[in-house]
């Protein structure tokens, strides 16, 4: 990988590598954009197949970090990192008190918190070498059921911009992913009356989720091609490309997975197709602004209302991808773009009135 290249292609800030052999600690910290505010974006636990890999992972997440907290209207920017390595392994504090130290040493340009493989126990780690951490316990904590609501609610927008109505009672919906945000995504689906089918590479995971909800499970590679309503993404990115949009028997697509389409083109190929698609980094935003409120210090409650204007971000998406007839995933672009754009463009004097 030519990675300057790389970073060129989608206007990153900034690239960290980093190192600590002692407790065979590896992670890349990715920033790419501080116009707004501060880099925020969580920390993945992955074992990735190749550096390549992880660091095409760390760019891409970063940079959908950016776009999503400009739809979100926070004063935030983008940034990520990943952890190479065993996400499994019971030997963590070492681990997380290294990448700790490397946010530290970013002096703020990054906050970091919890995302896949990683848990509020491990931002306590990280806390004890920074405090540019957020999801701590007795704070805003695990930020799953937010995000799975912002997640519901941008479901139901979708539906009311397909069908005319927002109910999702007898609906059936396809998760992918049996995770933290899958399983409160499919209770709060449950709860309304809709029909599960769900799917993860981890059994009991599946297990818990058709526990509380009745859903039905399916193999992993059988998911794509279930007759539902709505596919849910709710794992890991990527899932949407040429292999599996050709297998989807649905009209929505709106699911809690970061980078949901493997290449721009596939948001294009699903508008072909007639499959409404809501833009993951709008409606997976819940949990970025549940770690927000950790910072301004607002209540569950608060993340949870401020979570739920994620229905009127995306119905706007949906009116200007209609009114301007573009696929929604160019639309909401087109709407994080332009806050940036706006914001950089002040000059320094106006800055100073504003101080």
């Amino acid at each position: 990988m030519d990675l300057f290249a790389a970073m060129k292609q989608y206007e990153h800030e900034q690239v960290v590598f980093c190192h600590e052999p002692s407790c065979g600690y590896l992670g890349i910290i990715a920033i790419h954009d501080t116009t707004l505010g501060p880099a925020l974006g969580g920390t993945r636990f992955w074992s990735y197949a190749s550096s390549d890999e992880a660091v095409t992972d760390a760019l891409r997440l970063a940079r959908g970090m950016t776009y999503k907290a400009a739809v979100a209207g926070l004063n935030l920017g983008g940034g990520k990192s990943v952890i190479v390595g065993d996400n499994k392994r019971p030997d963590r504090e070492a681990i997380f008190r290294a990448h700790g130290r490397f946010v530290e040493s970013l002096g703020g340009r990054y906050i970091t918190a919890e995302d896949v493989g990683t848990t509020p126990a491990d931002m306590a780690f990280i806390h004890f070498e920074t405090n540019h951490v957020v999801g701590l316990f007795g704070l805003s904590g695990d930020p799953s059921p937010v995000t799975a609501h912002g997640v519901y609610v941008g479901m139901k927008a979708a539906a009311k911009a397909k069908w005319g109505s927002d109910g999702l009672a007898g609906k059936t919906v396809a998760v992918q992913g049996c995770g933290s945000v899958g399983y409160w995504l499919s209770t709060y689906l449950h709860k309304e009356g809709a029909k599960l089918v769900v799917t993860d590479v981890d059994e009991a995971k599946v297990k818990r989720v058709a526990e509380a909800t009745g859903a039905r499970a399916v193999p992993a590679d059988a998911i794509y091609g279930q007759a539902a309503d709505i596919f849910a993404p709710c794992a890991l990115g990527a899932i949407l490309n040429d292999a599996t949009i050709p297998q989807l028997k649905v009209q929505i697509v709106a699911g809690g997975a970061n980078n949901q389409l493997a290449e721009e083109r596939h948001g294009d190929d699903l508008d072909r197709r007639g499959i409404l698609y809501a833009p993951d980094y709008v409606g997976n935003g819940g949990g970025l602004i549940n770690v927000y409120g950790e910072l301004n210090g607002w209540s569950k409650d608060q993340a949870m209302k401020r979570a739920e204007g994620i229905y009127e971000s995306l119905a706007t998406v949906f009116r200007i991808a209609a009114r301007d007839r573009i696929p929604p995933h160019q639309a909401a672009d087109r709407m994080a773009e332009e806050r940036i754009a706006a914001v950089k463009g002040l000059s320094p004097m106006a800055y100073r009135r504003r101080s």
